[in-house]
């Protein structure tokens, strides 16, 4: 949740202070008041019975009273469904049809007209969200929620992405600030138009500010902190890692893949041998200590298993040799959770309908409201007779004109995070002489210093400087006390901009996919299908041509033989188009391989699981239809854990002495578990929780038993860690057995126990996985209200799915939209989002079609009869 303050004066209003509680109790105690009394004096507890109901009754009425003054001051900001408003800048009448969930269609003459009204219901629906949005990229929080946030708003302001965003919006063409300005006003229109502003705002007590069309491109910005590693945490710690453990030790353990690799152009990779004795003991004398860079003798190249092997795709792309001068070397690097996705298209002659498709479910934080919202988009076309000049349904992202993902009649497209290395630590050389100067391949030159005011609601404004480079600004120093400065794609204004809504009048996969290098966004798995039975893959987004140095460690750029030079042009892009196959599949895993991934990076993706389960499941449809889509994106099969449960049997099998109360109950869970992380599951929670606590345990204990640090180190988790950990748990060397474990069962039940213990002490078969997963997603505001949380909280209860698997389930985290659609077919798909689309408690459409999305029920793609009409019509 984001920071907020004690906001005393409207938690008074809405719990009416009057009453006062006893500490550590939610309400007054007035049973236990009562029993104090009744014994010493029956006809005095008589009478103080009588005042005290009075007295209770007379409040009673005030906060209903009250309660109806909130409830119609509240309704004040409920966004307008029905009627005609005028609204200025409009060259026709716009009219916004909502169904049954709130979904709007949204018709106009022109796109600036209908960018307008999606501006308009935007700002009625979502414009707190919106705030936040700008706010937290900019790093402006503390204006409304006090000195609480100053400290995030102080590492946000570094980036000084307001500027740029300035920037961005005056180098745009005419006709993209003409749909900037549009939205904007049509914002600013649909806020004035609320009676009363959104509710947040009175608990806050604090007024909306206007919106900018340079707050456009700050949401747009924001995807890039949601979706880049963007302090660059995984080449630090990547770096501090390595240099304290034996080369080979890092090679192994930081493999960059392993068996559940699931690229769509190569195979999968090996993980390296097990270090012998000779590189760490745990169990005698390890000789600790490493080295950054390649072992003498060894060459940079990356094994590929044989132990599966795909039908190869068109892969088309042509990068000149010459440019390259490092090779991919098999170190990974310490990664940091991020969010993910899903998507695949299934091509025409593969599908049942013989109608391309794209399936898409892109997992994010769940919060309420949703961050997408649902749109259908017309502008008509130059004559009544004449088919729509656009006519696109999919999600929006509130703050933005845009449709994200989704279809336009002619394509349909969707979007997972590539996982790809968009950020770089400069190693800065200071002039010995003077500390204000730094080197670069035209010798020293001083540092550009910058100053910004963080101005703090209800206290005194905060002066910041900055220090920048030519290539970033200065982050600090790392573990060994070298200058560095961060190089981050959302710093270059050719990275950021709005082209992306060329998309929507796309009608190709062949023009989408050469429109894609010049888009403007983190850089995407980019999936898409068209009407014509197409389908492909690129990534969308601007890629940096990286010359001379290894990407996955901090490098200095000064003598000029290293660094950014540029950007890959659009034949350099890979591609994949129509394979043989007929399918195409992303899962945050590596998709790619060979020197492409000098420039995309060789680390960072996500272990392969997910990616081949969702190819497994493809192939094995013969004819899929949109059916097949959805039953893909729920299948919660833990394939990943059903090995893991099979060596826990083993173990305890082995172990049937061990002094563990539990173990043949246990053992009767695992034998009878169907593989799936269902909620009623107790298989699936242990032996999730024993996997764990084994990479927890065997990875802690690997890293600090044959490292030798100076200092206290900061350990992730690493994405690919499965691929080292399997294998030492099958091949069980003695050698890297962690004391003070006597053997590779024993620590296996060791795990087993701490994983029982999780449960609280019930019987183990109320420990299922429903139990721990819950799923009640939560406005921002929602811990500042109380006992009236449940106010702006959705709950789900339990929810199958987990981790590793398509149905990625966690309490507050999940399927963002999960969608099919054949382009030129949308009324046979789905769509279904968490959430509604209103953030407004009181609005119907609050958690309109939320239980869809819990149960897993398709709801139509399209939007449904429209209930209520709203016209904009110009003043």
């Amino acid at each position: 949740m984001l920071p907020a303050p004690a906001v005393a004066s409207a938690i008074a209003l809405v719990h009416c202070s009057a009453l006062q509680h006893e500490p550590g109790s939610d309400l007054f105690p007035v049973d236990a008041y009562f029993n104090r009394w009744r014994p010493r004096n029956a006809q005095l507890y008589v009478n103080m019975s009588k005042r005290l109901m009075l007295s209770l009754g007379l409040v009673a009425l005030i906060l209903a009273a009250g309660s109806v003054a909130l409830y119609r001051f509240a309704a004040g900001s409920l966004a307008m469904l029905d009627g005609e408003i005028r609204v200025a800048g409009l060259s026709g009448p716009v009219s916004i049809e909502r169904d049954r969930y709130g979904v709007p269609t949204i018709r106009g003459s022109s796109r600036a007209d209908v960018a307008r009204a999606t501006g308009f219901v935007h700002g009625q629906d979502r414009f707190f969200q919106m705030d936040l949005l700008r706010r937290s990229t900019a790093g402006e929080l503390a204006e409304l929620f006090g000195a609480d946030a100053a400290d995030f708003d102080h590492r946000r302001r570094i980036h000084r992405l307001r500027p740029l965003a300035r920037a961005v919006v005056d180098r745009a063409a005419p006709a993209q600030r003409a749909l900037l300005e549009a939205y904007a006003e049509g914002v600013n229109a649909g806020l004035d138009a609320l009676s009363v502003v959104p509710f947040e705002y009175l608990i806050l007590r604090a007024e909306p500010e206007p919106w900018r069309p340079e707050d456009i491109v700050l949401g747009n910005l924001a995807m890039f902190f949601e979706l880049t590693d963007y302090d660059a945490s995984r080449e630090s710690g990547y770096a501090a890692i390595m240099d304290g453990i034996p080369v080979s030790l890092g090679r192994f353990v930081f493999a960059p893949g392993n068996r559940w690799d699931a690229p769509l152009v190569g195979d999968a990779w090996v993980v390296p041998p097990i270090p012998g004795p000779e590189v760490c003991d745990l169990r005698g004398t390890t000789p600790a200590g490493g080295s950054l860079g390649p072992e003498p003798g060894m060459q940079p190249v990356l094994a590929v298993a044989d132990s599966r092997h795909r039908p190869q795709p068109n892969f088309q792309f042509n990068l000149p040799e010459a440019d390259i001068r490092v090779r991919v070397n098999p170190d990974s690097q310490l990664d940091l959770p991020v969010a993910g996705s899903n998507a695949w298209a299934v091509g025409a002659r593969r599908a049942a309908t013989g109608r391309a498709m794209v399936a898409n479910d892109m997992h994010l934080g769940l919060n309420v409201p949703n961050i997408w919202y649902r749109v259908r988009l017309i502008v008509a076309g130059d004559s009544p007779d004449s088919p729509p000049a656009l006519d696109a349904t999919g999600v929006t992202l509130p703050g933005t004109p845009l449709v994200v993902a989704g279809s336009n009649g002619s394509i349909a497209w969707g979007f997972t995070n590539s996982r790809g290395d968009w950020s770089d630590l400069v190693l800065i050389e200071t002039d010995p002489t003077n500390p204000n100067s730094y080197l670069t391949p035209n010798g020293y030159v001083p540092f550009e210093e910058f100053e910004e005011t963080i101005d703090i609601r209800g206290g005194e404004a905060e002066a910041v400087g900055f220090r920048w480079t030519r290539w970033g600004p200065v982050v600090g120093t790392d573990h060994r006390g070298r200058l560095q400065a961060l190089r981050w794609l959302a710093h270059m204004p050719e990275a950021v901009d709005l082209r992306l809504s060329e998309l929507e009048s796309t009608t190709s996969v062949s023009d989408a996919l050469a429109l894609a290098p010049t888009v403007g966004i983190p850089p995407q798995n980019f999936v898409v299908a068209d009407a014509r039975g197409s389908v492909g893959w690129t990534i969308m987004g601007r890629i940096p041509r990286r010359i001379g140095y290894d990407a996955s460690l901090p490098a200095s750029w000064a003598d000029g033989s290293a660094g950014w030079r540029g950007w890959l042009t659009p034949d350099e892009y890979p591609q994949v188009v129509d394979p043989e196959s007929g399918l195409i599949w992303t899962a945050n895993n590596r998709v790619v391989d060979g020197y492409i991934l000098t420039h995309l990076g060789a680390r960072g993706y996500w272990l392969g699981a997910r990616g081949q389960q969702i190819w497994d499941a493809l192939a094995a449809v013969q004819r899929p239809g949109i059916e097949d889509m959805l039953a893909i994106q729920l299948d919660d099969r833990a394939l990943l854990l059903q090995e893991w449960r099979d060596v826990l049997i083993e173990a305890l099998n082995a172990e049937a002495d061990a002094p563990y109360p539990w173990r043949s109950e246990l053992v009767e869970f695992l034998e009878r578990w169907n593989g799936r992380a269902a909620i009623d599951s107790v298989a699936y929670r242990i032996v999730r929780e024993v996997r764990r606590q084994v990479i927890e345990d065997v990875l802690l204990r690997l890293l600090i038993g044959c490292g030798d640090f100076d200092g206290p180190m900061q350990l992730a988790a690493t994405n690919q860690v499965e691929g080292p950990i399997w294998q030492l748990i099958t091949e069980q060397p003695e050698h890297l057995l962690p004391p003070p474990h006597a053997s590779w069962n024993g620590l296996l039940l060791s795990a087993a126990d701490s994983a029982v213990s999780t449960c609280g002490g019930g019987p183990l078969s109320e420990c299922t996985w429903g139990s721990e997963n819950r799923v009640d997603i939560r406005h921002p505001l929602a811990g500042a209200l109380g006992p009236l949380r449940p106010w702006l909280t959705i709950r789900s209860g339990p929810l199958p799915g987990g981790d590793h698997v398509p149905r990625i389930q966690q309490s507050d985290y999940g399927a963002s939209e999960r969608f099919a659609v054949s382009p030129g077919d949308e009324a046979n798909g789905y769509f279904h989002m968490p959430g509604g689309q209103s953030g407004h408690p009181l609005s119907p459409f609050f958690s309109a079609g939320h239980e869809a999305w819990a149960r897993g029920e398709p709801l139509p793609f399209l939007p449904g009869p429209g209930m209520h009409r709203l016209t904009l019509v110009p003043e």
